[in-house]
């Protein structure tokens, strides 16, 4: 028997609770006489002329290839809930990736059940259905219709995802009673985890996340267009910056922030991650994202960030840019040396290459640059071997890009870091050079300069596509191309 078989038959006003009320609301109840006049008089506004979401075909066939590694099982996906942001407001919502892989649906509490049969799996996803108007939900309840707006009905989910679609709320109950192995995407629906906590072992749940990370280290068509969107949003919102620098100087790096966010959200869904507006010494701080530093000429501002298309892909780039639009000799020095560094790199990624080979061109290089600045005692191989550079390199040279700006996370090291490079793998190049303001190491013009140059870089049948290549890079390139923003 299917979990949609076992759905119990009460009506969900039977099944559901009085929808609560705020304690000091100004209205203290509702009159009979209201109840029944906000239940009619509205028209009706079913959609019947949807179409299938763009990726419902690739969507289709990753699970498929779910259903064949996992045969006779049942498998289970939520999308999450939504997370109290302080009293009764809520975060935006962000769906979780692998239930977004598999179905292409964004909405809260949403759930993709996997049934096994005799020739694979049935995939049914549990929705909630639009806003009761019986019972007053869609104008009473906080997250009702006319409070966070419509929903879609569940046959309008059918057409567009090209899954049958049930309502979520009785979903729960039916899992409690489900038989047979199950496996769950486990840290985003405590309500689904409990209904199957007599069912799941640990180690059987992290088997599916495992395998849904690796099935996203190779990306199809429609998640390479998908990129190149967010990436071509991205150089955009760089521009954008550029242009107004000038009132950056007067206020700070929040109207950096402030400036790509715009673009982002103009273009997009978000930002994939928080947008670093490191100026000056912050950008020797990996992750400054407090954003609330001046912005002062002569000074470098490193800007890490990327906008996320409505289907969640992510760029990530970063430009090291002068304030004043010329860089001084030794932001120069330490600029041109970590963009050697990432010719290095992105000159190793192609198939058949060792995942490892275009961060560890990189760090040859730029220990390369230590040794002969003397900075630290070479030979070069010594300083590799015992990892001495990292006092100025500190991170890795790159990671997975996709759906998640740090994407496939959860893979085997054996197939990522380990693993080999393969067309359709989309990975960043992101060396740098950090001199912190207190480093006592190293001479006084080198101390609160930061640089680091990132590009997206999709592995191809003959080599590698920069899908950033948009911006430019060289520093004399990134003067002209200031010069010309700024008019």
């Amino acid at each position: 028997m299917t979990v949609a078989e076992e759905l119990t038959p009460e009506t969900p006003e039977e099944a559901e609770e009085p929808i609560e009320q705020r304690k000091n609301g100004l209205y203290p109840g509702v009159s009979d006489e209201l109840a029944e006049n906000m239940k009619s008089g509205w028209a009706d506004t079913e959609l019947h002329d949807l179409q299938p979401i763009p990726q419902a075909a690739e969507t289709a066939a990753r699970r498929a290839a779910l259903s064949a590694r996992f045969p006779g099982e049942r498998l289970v996906v939520p999308a999450g809930n939504l997370k109290t942001r302080s009293n009764d407001t809520e975060y935006p919502f962000r769906a979780s990736v692998e239930y977004t892989y598999l179905t292409g649906n964004q909405t809260e509490d949403g759930v993709l059940v996997m049934e096994p049969v005799a020739d694979g799996h049935k995939a049914t996803i549990y929705l909630l259905p639009r806003s009761d108007r019986e019972n007053g939900e869609f104008w009473l309840s906080g997250q009702g219709e006319l409070w966070v707006g419509r929903r879609h009905s569940l046959s309008e989910a059918e057409k567009l995802y090209g899954i049958p679609a049930s309502d979520v709320r009785e979903l729960a109950d039916a899992l409690r009673e489900a038989r047979g192995p199950v496996r769950v995407v486990r840290g985003y629906d405590a309500g689904i985890e409990a209904a199957l906590t007599d069912k799941v072992t640990a180690e059987r749940d992290e088997e599916l996340r495992v395998f849904l990370s690796e099935a996203r280290l190779v990306k199809d068509a429609f998640e390479i267009g998908e990129l190149q969107k967010a990436v071509d949003s991205t150089v955009r919102g760089f521009e954008d910056v550029v242009k107004v620098l000038d009132k950056a100087e007067a206020t700070s790096e929040r109207y950096i922030e402030g400036t790509f966010f715009l673009r982002a959200r103009v273009e997009g869904n978000d930002v994939g991650y928080g947008s670093i507006c490191a100026a000056g010494p912050h950008a020797c701080t990996l992750h400054w994202v407090r954003n609330d530093g001046p912005v002062r000429p002569g000074d470098l501002l490193l800007l890490d960030a990327g906008v996320e298309t409505h289907t969640y892909y992510t760029a990530d780039v970063t430009r090291t840019l002068p304030v004043d639009g010329r860089y001084t000799e030794i932001q120069k020095k330490i600029y041109d040396a970590v963009y050697e560094a990432q010719e290095a790199g992105i000159a190793a990624v192609k198939p058949g290459a060792k995942y490892r080979d275009f961060h560890d061109a990189a760090q040859r290089v730029l220990t390369e640059k230590l040794v002969e600045w003397g900075l630290v005692e070479g030979p070069v191989e010594r300083v590799l071997e015992l990892g001495l550079q990292r006092r100025w390199t500190l991170h890795g040279t790159g990671h997975m890009l996709g759906l998640d700006v740090h994407d496939c996370a959860a893979a085997r090291v054996e197939t990522y870091v380990d693993g080999v490079l393969e067309p359709g793998m989309c990975l960043t190049v992101e060396p740098g050079l950090y001199f912190q303001a207190d480093d006592l190491t190293v001479p006084e013009e080198y101390r609160g300069i930061g640089v680091r140059i990132e590009d997206d870089i999709l592995v191809t049948e003959d080599g590698h596509r920069n899908l950033s290549a948009g911006l430019p890079r060289r520093s004399d390139e990134v003067e002209a191309w200031m010069a010309s923003l700024k008019g």
